[in-house]
Formats: C-alpha cells, structure tokens, sequence
C-alpha cells in the first residue's frame, strides 16, 4: 500500500510537492529495505540509479496494488476527459463569465448530459473516434 500510495503521490506536478513525494518515497524505500530482510528478498531491489529500495517491476505487475493503481490511472483520465470535454461544452453555450460564476455542483448539474454522452462513446470507441481539429493559420 505504501508502494501505491509513492506512484499515486509521484503524478504530483507542482513544484511544491516534491518534498513530499520524496518523503513518501523514502518511506516506502525504507519499509521495502526491511521487507527484504524479513523474507521477501526476491520481491524488492536496490535501484541504483534512485538510491532507493523498490519492488522488482516483475513482481509488481502481478500484485493486487498494482491492479488498483492502474485501474485508478485508466478511470480518472476517461472521467476527467468527459468532465473536461462537457465543461468546453457548457462555456461554448453560456460563455465563460458566466460559466465562471457557477459552483462546481452547478457546473456538474448542467454538463451531466454530455458528461454522459461523453463516457458512453470513450466507453465504446476509447480514442478512435477523438479528432484534434486544427485552427486555420495554426498548423
């Protein structure tokens, strides 16, 4: 859990949270270094070129935790780019001032429609049918 929670903390972008990530992934190097000396050496290894203890990438992808994060990973990007897409949406039939004056439940509450028609097609078609249109003069 301690190995999910690094990966989880090192998608973390801002500048800010490197100590912290750092910080996660010092913990975790150092409860796989005990790890491996109470028997589970030959799930954990010494990364040289971090300096840190983690968990042989063999191993790992068959690990329940593992699982989890990539299912994390799979399902926040589809619900994020639904929620991006249905947001776009909503600014080109209010315009953005007003947009920008509601709450997020209000924003929530008026794309729900195209939230869904949005995850129904990536749920069918994933990426095939997602098309980057080119504004004339840029490419």
């Amino acid at each position: 859990m301690v190995s999910l929670a690094a990966n989880v903390a090192s998608w973390n972008q801002k500048e800010s949270a490197d100590v912290q990530v750092a910080a996660f992934e010092a913990l975790e190097s150092k409860i796989l270094e005990r790890a491996g000396h109470a028997g589970l050496a030959g799930w954990i290894e010494f990364d040289e070129e971090k300096q840190r203890f983690r968990v042989n990438p063999e191993v790992e992808e068959n690990l329940f935790f593992h699982e989890c994060y990539d299912e994390f990973r799979n399902e926040s990007f589809w619900e994020e780019l639904a929620v991006r897409l249905a947001d776009r949406d909503l600014v080109r039939a209010i315009g953005m001032p007003a947009w920008e004056r509601l709450t997020e439940e209000e924003r929530r509450a008026r794309t729900a429609a195209w939230e869904k028609r949005y995850w129904e097609e990536f749920s069918k078609s994933g990426v095939d049918r997602v098309v980057v249109i080119t504004p004339p003069g840029e490419g």
